[in-house]
């Protein structure tokens, strides 16, 4: 059994301190439920910060990935793969966008989404919001609102930053020489705040009014995520761009950036590239997920059991609850941290987005039950 206390103290001298992590090594997981060193479970409403949406080692992603792994792991996009066609058809029907572009992460779709607007408008200026989180790279930390994030980085080239879910705010902030107006249907790290009906729909008005280009954050929403397969789709909102990761391939590094035909013919060759983008193993796993999303019909759970969750949470002596499917964020008014940390020694994984913020993001896989046993931990311990 490996020694939790001799791999903390490794750990620090052999990785950069740049996380602050929990006091538990996780070894297993299945499910809504992941095992620690000990062998003690723990029910995870974090799901790998919204990654694990299938759960944890699905049955149907781990056949296929060894079933490819065994076959074709890496040829880099030197050369044709099947999967990776695939897979881009796969999204384009699911999102109506016109051109996939693959990638390893959320930030890398950002990045990427940032260069087609150059290419695109010749444009140099950006509108983002106040709360937004598109990542940490230097381009995307530009559109990053939380100034302690931004500030040890500077200079750096950085949005024009609009109050969210204000239309006047963001109609007066765009104008001719605006080549784009990133927004997050929902405002994931930021503690879970969900905009007005036609706040999306105002803003697609207002860059077509200016020829800017409107690109939709799915990073954390997408894949079912707030009971449908994209926040987006809530708006009936179409976007010129819009960029996807963490759930798209149920647990393994993958980012996407798909466009509409306008704005995705400004890409050509030599413009933008990956070695490991869209590999064969990669989009395997992708493919097996979306499979199981729709053959157990998580996007209709999550807007199911997303519901329960809230009436849940709702009764609990929270200041505000807010959120769309298995996405809820609940402001209290006590120190989060702190129940973040008492709620794992009662065998729960929660996370705080702020002192005084908690966001719920469990595997769409779970179960009411599973869902009663955290609430009734949060309440205990409220």
């Amino acid at each position: 059994m490996t020694d939790k206390k001799d791999l903390v103290k490794r750990e620090s001298e052999s990785i950069f301190q740049t996380y602050g992590r929990q006091d538990v090594l996780l070894v297993k997981g299945s499910g809504a439920h992941v095992w620690d060193s000990e062998g003690r479970e723990y029910l995870d409403f974090v799901a790998g910060i919204a990654v694990n949406s299938i759960g944890h080692c699905h049955p149907k992603l781990v056949e296929a990935v060894s079933r490819q792994a065994a076959a074709l792991i890496h040829t880099s996009n030197l050369y044709y793969t099947e999967n990776q066609v695939l897979l881009a058809e796969e999204l384009k029907g699911l999102t109506g966008m016109d051109r996939a572009y693959f990638c390893n992460s959320g930030a890398e779709s950002i990045e990427a989404a940032l260069k087609l607007v150059r290419r695109s408008t010749g444009r140099s200026k950006i509108v983002a919001a106040e709360r937004a989180f598109h990542g940490r790279t230097l381009g995307s930390l530009g559109l990053t609102h939380k100034a302690a994030y931004r500030e040890p980085f500077r200079p750096l080239r950085e949005a024009e930053f609009v109050p969210y879910n204000d239309s006047e705010a963001l109609k007066a902030a765009v104008n001719s020489e605006t080549g784009a107006v990133f927004l997050e249907p929902v405002q994931g790290e930021a503690g879970v705040y969900v905009p007005d009906g036609d706040y999306l729909k105002t803003a697609r008005d207002i860059c077509d009014d200016q020829g800017a280009l409107l690109i939709l954050d799915e990073v954390q929403t997408g894949f079912g995520r707030t009971g449908r397969w994209f926040a987006k789709e809530h708006s009936g909102v179409v976007p010129d761009v819009i960029c996807l990761a963490k759930a798209i391939a149920g647990g393994l590094p993958m980012g996407a950036m798909l466009a509409r035909a306008g704005a995705a013919e400004a890409f050509r060759k030599g413009d933008h590239g990956s070695t490991f983008a869209g590999g064969p193993l990669i989009c395997a796993a992708a493919l097996a997920t979306i499979d199981v999303i729709r053959e157990e019909k998580l996007v209709e759970r999550s807007e199911d059991l997303g519901r329960y969750l809230k009436s849940e949470i709702e009764k609990l002596k929270a200041q505000e609850v807010r959120g769309l499917g298995l996405m809820v964020g609940l402001d209290l008014n006590c120190d989060c941290k702190s129940l973040v940390e008492k709620a794992l020694q009662k065998g729960v994984l929660i996370n705080n987005t702020g002192e005084h913020t908690l966001r719920l993001i469990p595997p769409l896989v779970v179960t009411k039950e599973e869902i009663d046993r955290v609430v009734e931990v949060i309440g205990e311990l409220l």
